[in-house]
């Protein structure tokens, strides 16, 4: 380990942090937090067990069930949280060994981290498989010693839509967990990161959030309360662990993660008021259970939020000379946390209050809401619903750009107004395609499905490269004189190997090309259809595939192995005819993609699917013309501006050299004129 006091290391106070006893590990720590939250979880639960064996009209599967699913559950965040944080303070909050992150490895304080994580993971993959049996246990009131057997598991995977749902857990946590132990290499934190958010999605999209009305704002809320609860819990522990080390640079790390918590604390609170107000009435929430249960949890994030102010206040101005204070306070922050996810599971198991709503029919089961009126071109403008995810991702991607372009001109730079136009026309876009009535019937038409897909695989991304981003933030981000900061995560993020690979002209074509074919000739799309979660991976695939085809064709940011825009140009036109392929084949396709779920909606008009699928095909085949005009606009431009620049090039070249190169092109004309053989003293001539 390093000692600051030796190495010379300052924190940013430039006080010395003073290193006192003996570094200690924090396994039993660890434990200790994930055994309090699996207690509370599991007492909780017991006490409302009998209410909600009563509502689902099933026996009761005995203690291991009863206890252990909730205990294990409420264990199983906190452990997935240690994963998630680990990987946050491997990837952002320690230093690497140095500044080249593209090649670096992490530093010893930075491995423990990463290792810790991996383990983490593994561990919660191994619960995540436990709970399949157990929740097969839970629904069908069988004893847990008889849905063990692993025989079992493929019918609790078939038929209950929680158990399916940890499997897909297990296999992300296991997937991301093994990577995690082959290499300790700074570039691959930030993907494992990915990896650990990724393995709490599906938890995310089922529960009670995911079933009812306005399901949908309960399913994308809840996602960013998962997320942001295993940042916020998970980045604490890591904090704590790394004190206990004696780890160098921890004032470093401690102001970093409280802007993470700040973030934290603001979106659970608001995601935790969305995801409540759509479940009961602000009269629920002292005379029901499940009421009672949500006043507990928010009391306990408003607690959680005080720890937080007297972090700012008391601990972080003290750390220089009092590191220990933090970590004692910090300590039992992570012990409330860890009540509050028990607390949060419990609400998992109690029976909530009945729904505001009792016109609960198909379309509305599936969608989350209804659609009363066939969609036109002006009555999609007048038809709003805001999407948590993509609504407030535009909203967010907007205010970042505008806060990017204040900091530049703040420092006396200028940034081409036209830029910030293309970028905020593609946020408006998103914004606009997602809330309106467009957004509100993609889910539920294959034509406006089509649209969706065109708007975001080509709308929005046009605006966005044409945009400049990287190149803004770049400009507006100043070096990190500590540790590696948001510029140099920024550089390594779109100068990297896999980046490199993907933005070669051949792959990036086939990239955006295959996923339509794929898409649409599998069976993918109708299982994508079928629940939120397809829809929402869709939409992003959508986005991540158009943003990498045209910034690699059109994009102000350059690419990390650019090529001339003639080059563009000819695989714009190679890729062309694939396109234009892609919608008349769906015109003619004489099988309805999605028939039964397009036909159980009942939707309140009467409609010919397969009509509306071929117009879907016209849409995909005529749309997508016009972006590719402003591609190829943009292109001929890049191509002009391009000779332009060589044309100057040589100007300046001939202006101080004479015209040399002319003069001998010349000599070597003449000399084949004349008979001679030029080439052995032109080359000569040219390596001497």
């Amino acid at each position: 380990m390093v000692n600051p006091q030796v190495s010379g290391e300052r924190t940013p106070t430039s006080y010395p942090v003073v290193l006192s006893g003996q570094a200690r590990g924090s396994m039993w720590l660890y434990v200790f937090f994930a055994v309090t939250a699996g207690v509370v979880g599991a007492w909780i639960s017991l006490v409302y067990l009998g209410e909600s064996l009563a509502a689902l009209g099933i026996p009761d599967p005995g203690p291991l069930t009863t206890a252990g699913l909730p205990f294990f559950r409420s264990a199983g965040l906190m452990v997935a949280s240690l994963g998630v944080g680990s990987f946050v303070a491997s990837a952002f909050l320690l230093k690497p060994k140095d500044s080249d992150l593209a090649r670096t490895s992490l530093s010893a304080d930075g491995t423990l981290a990463a290792r810790t994580a991996a383990v983490s993971m593994l561990c919660f993959a191994l619960i995540s498989q436990l709970m399949v049996p157990m929740y097969l246990s839970d629904v069908s009131g069988e004893p847990l010693a008889n849905t063990l057997n692993p025989a079992r598991w493929p019918a609790a995977i078939e038929l209950v839509s929680t158990s399916l749902a940890w499997q897909v857990t297990a296999v992300f946590a296991l997937v991301t967990g093994v990577a995690a132990l082959t290499t300790y290499r700074w570039m691959w934190q930030p993907v494992f990161l990915v990896g650990a958010l990724l393995s709490l999605v599906p938890l995310g999209l089922e529960g009670h959030s995911a079933t009812g009305g306005d399901h949908d704002f309960g399913t994308n809320s809840y996602l960013w309360h998962l997320m942001f609860m295993a940042l916020w819990v998970g980045g604490l522990m890591a904090l704590i662990a790394h004190g206990r080390r004696k780890g160098p640079g921890m004032a470093v790390a401690v102001r970093r993660y409280s802007a993470l918590a700040l973030v934290s604390v603001l979106v659970m609170a608001a995601s935790g008021v969305i995801n409540a107000s759509i479940r009961m009435n602000l009269s629920d929430l002292l005379t029901t259970s499940y009421g009672w249960l949500i006043t507990a949890k928010t009391i306990g994030v408003v607690v959680l939020a005080l720890f937080g102010f007297v972090h700012r206040k008391l601990t972080i101005p003290k750390l220089a000379t009092q590191p220990g204070l933090f970590r004692q306070i910090a300590v039992v922050e992570v012990l409330v946390m860890g009540a509050i996810t028990g607390v949060a599971i419990s609400l998992g198991r109690t029976p909530p209050p009945p729904p505001r709503n009792i016109r609960l029919n198909q379309m509305v089961i599936d969608l989350g809401y209804e659609l009363y009126e066939r969609p036109t071109i002006t009555n999609v403008w007048t038809m709003w619903r805001f999407d948590i995810v993509f609504g407030a991702a535009a909203l967010i991607f907007a205010a970042g750009y505008l806060w990017a372009v204040w900091r530049v001109h703040r420092q006396g730079g200028q940034w081409p107004i036209i830029r910030t136009v293309w970028f905020l026309l593609g946020c408006l876009t998103l914004l606009i395609t997602m809330c309106s009535g467009i957004g509100m019937t993609i889910p539920a038409m294959f034509s406006m499905h089509m649209i969706g897909h065109m708007i975001l695989s080509m709308g929005v991304p046009l605006g966005w490269v044409l945009g400049g981003p990287v190149t803004l933030f770049l400009q507006a981000l100043k070096p990190s004189p500590e540790n590696p900061g948001p510029r140099e995560w920024l550089e390594v993020a779109v100068d990297n190997p896999a980046v490199r690979f993907l933005t070669k002209p051949a792959v990036n074509t086939i990239q955006f090309v295959v996923f339509f074919y794929i898409l649409y000739v599998t069976p993918l799309y109708e299982l994508m259809i079928s629940e939120h979660a397809g829809h929402l991976i869709m939409n992003v695939v959508f986005l991540w595939s158009g943003t990498l085809y045209f910034w690699e064709l059109i994009g102000v940011d350059p690419v990390p192995e650019p090529t001339s825009p003639v080059a563009r140009a000819a695989w714009l036109t190679g890729s062309m005819p694939f396109h234009l392929f892609f919608g008349v084949y769906l015109m003619m396709l004489r099988e309805v993609l999605g028939y039964d779920f397009y036909l159980n909606l009942g939707l309140p008009w009467t409609d010919d699917l397969l009509r509306d699928q071929q117009v879907g095909g016209g849409i995909g085949w005529g749309s997508g013309q016009f972006p590719l005009l402003i591609v190829w606009a943009v292109l001929i431009w890049n191509w002009y501006t391009d000779d332009a620049r060589q044309a100057r090039v040589y100007d300046r070249k001939a202006a101080e050299t004479g015209e040399v190169d002319l003069d001998d092109y010349n000599a070597q004309l003449a000399a084949y004129q004349s008979g001679k053989n030029p080439q052995a003293d032109y080359y000569g001539k040219t390596f001497d």
